[in-house]
């Protein structure tokens, strides 16, 4: 075999790539960190604040008597042991060393969630709600400016919301992602700007507005707030509930940037440069 022969065969059982796109704008990849931390700080003060007072109900203010607990998280003594228990939609569960009670046996400690789940890690409520309120702004600022540059450059409507041809191709997008099979494209799969578009457009501006109605000056000033989410402990009802929503995307967010190739993910979020797959028609501007 010839040298041109044998180098024609080693170059063909490569395995081929395709063109690096330039993917995520600059703005683009620091909003998507800087909501990554915001959001990071906010769950961990988020929960130092739910210590306070670790219950959360359904129902108007007037009248509240807390016994339409939906979610309550407390300690017991059993048999000279510490329990801790958590009770939900009426049924309870023992959840001692997680929820209600944590800490050792000997030093049990009260309450709702442990200590290194909590920021401060120590019972601090005033900490945590100015950390909590100082990066949950810090999340609406970005969010602000995302909305607006992704508005006039076209960014939601061609790569966030899904359009007719994404909707088709849905029920092929779900089968691929169950045999872990990705196409690595120029821009997001169905799957992907559906996911997307829930989190931009429904979880983050509940967040944000059940946030609001759990402050009283903002229900001085947007009374229509406590008739829009049925009271202030409905909203915080509400609220709790969106950022179990939230972590459980992340971490199935996680979990698809490492079956797709974490590399090539993390790559698009730091450089803005995505590795798309083999059959992808090159464009002017493509790398190698």
């Amino acid at each position: 075999m010839s040298a041109e022969t044998a180098g024609s065969t080693s170059e063909a059982s490569r395995p081929q790539k395709g063109p690096l796109v330039y993917r995520q704008a600059l703005l683009t990849r620091i909003t998507h960190w800087t909501w990554a931390i915001a959001l990071f700080f906010m769950l961990l003060s988020g929960l130092q604040i739910f210590n306070a007072h670790p219950a959360l109900y359904i129902g108007q203010e007037s009248g509240f008597e807390y016994d339409n607990a939906v979610l309550a998280m407390y300690g017991v003594t059993k048999d000279g042991a510490a329990v801790g228990q958590t009770r939900a939609f009426g049924q309870t569960f023992d959840t001692t060393g997680v929820f209600g009670v944590s800490g050792t046996p000997e030093r049990p400690t009260y309450r709702g969630f442990p200590s290194w789940a909590t920021i401060p890690s120590y019972q601090d409520l005033a900490t945590g709600r100015v950390v909590h309120f100082f990066f949950g702004w810090i999340l609406v600022a970005a969010l602000f400016v995302w909305f607006l540059s992704s508005l006039v450059n076209g960014h939601i409507r061609r790569d966030v919301l899904p359009m007719g041809e994404d909707i088709k191709g849905l029920p092929q997008d779900v089968a691929d992602h169950a045999r872990l099979r990705f196409h690595h494209g120029r821009s997001y799969n169905a799957l992907q700007k559906i996911a997307y578009s829930v989190v931009f457009f429904i979880l983050f501006p509940l967040i944000i507005t059940t946030g609001l109605t759990m402050s009283p000056g903002m229900d001085a000033a947007f009374p229509w707030l406590l008739d829009l989410f049925g009271g202030r402990q409905t909203a915080r009802t509400i609220h709790f509930s969106v950022m179990a929503l939230l972590v459980l995307f992340f971490i199935v967010h996680i979990l698809m940037v490492f079956a797709a190739g974490p590399i090539n993910e993390l790559r698009s979020m730091i450089t803005g440069w995505y590795r798309t797959s083999p059959n992808t028609p090159r464009q002017e501007g493509d790398r190698p």
